[in-house]
């Protein structure tokens, strides 16, 4: 595929086709119900910290900002492998999984070269999977590095401290990890286990059957900050498509909640930032009320 032809698939603003879900009303979120997201905007930040520091529990600010956590396991070395842990939050009675992300200019190639196509799911990790669901490879490849090791990390967590609820959290390369492992557990896992997933910067991760599967098998919330580009990213010219459960902080500070997939009003993400140049990656890291991802 030439250079032009890629530029053009990224610069083109698509047309949606709006679902029902479009004709419902965004919705301002009022102080109470940002502020519910801080614990988790703050396990999204210590996912950047090393597995040394995540495993004692002592990294600054992102780990005192959550100080009765209980870590269970950590892992990852942030280069091939991007960092996770493990653990439980006795405050939200939850067991928390939260994978790093990365800079934006390191995810961006990523998300818009020559070479980004679908594959299927690892059918040894996601049984039963239709074949039609089709995800970003490299996405796919980042979360089958940690499947193993969270799901064993997960099931000990839920024997120690006696509970079914289990939150997925990320940031950036990240979140889509933490989507993935949003339908990768609970094929896994007992019945009756709850999930819930928040997530940060999310990229587009898989075709709009992906989407549809999520919808209807995952709580979603993914928070998209001003005019982050990579949540806009892979192009849907590509046939990539964001799952429901948009959050967007405005220009103006204010989140409001977005419904249906990559909902078109100027209001979220994507008529917010129609084109690749009506982005700036300077928002991708934050600040999520008032906190911006990264270990410091």
């Amino acid at each position: 595929m030439c250079a032009f032809t890629i530029l053009a698939a990224v610069l083109v603003a698509v047309v949606v086709e709006a679902s029902a879900l479009v004709n419902q009303p965004i919705a301002a979120l009022s102080a109470s119900q940002i502020d519910f997201y801080t614990p988790y905007t703050n396990y999204a930040s210590t996912a950047y910290c090393t597995p040394a520091e995540t495993i004692a529990w002592n990294c600054g600010r992102p780990c005192d900002a959550n100080p009765r956590f209980q870590p269970v396991a950590s892992g990852g070395d942030g280069a091939i492998v991007q960092l996770w842990f493990v653990g439980y939050d006795p405050t939200l009675d939850t067991i928390i999984v939260a994978h790093e992300g990365t800079e934006a200019a390191k995810i961006l190639p990523l998300l818009t070269d020559s070479d980004l196509f679908f594959v299927n799911l690892d059918p040894d990790l996601f049984k039963g999977i239709s074949t039609s669901i089709l995800v970003h490879q490299g996405f796919r490849d980042a979360q089958a590095n940690t499947a193993n090791d969270v799901l064993s990390a997960v099931g000990k967590a839920m024997k120690q401290y006696g509970t079914t609820s289990i939150t997925l959290i990320g940031h950036s390369l990240g979140a889509a990890i933490a989507v993935l492992d949003s339908v990768y557990l609970p094929l896994w896992l007992p019945a009756g286990t709850t999930f819930k997933t928040v997530t940060y910067g999310l990229p587009r991760v898989g075709n709009h059957e992906f989407a549809d599967y999520v919808d209807a098998n995952v709580n979603l919330t993914h928070i998209g900050n001003k005019k982050d580009l990579i949540p806009t990213l892979p192009p849907m010219g590509f046939h990539f498509v964001q799952p429901s459960g948009e959050v967007h902080i405005q220009d103006s500070g204010a989140w409001v909640a977005c419904p249906g997939q990559d909902n078109p009003s100027k209001e979220c993400i994507v008529g917010d930032v129609p084109t690749v140049l009506d982005g700036d990656l300077a928002n991708h890291p934050g600040p999520y009320n008032g906190i911006t991802m990264g270990c410091r």
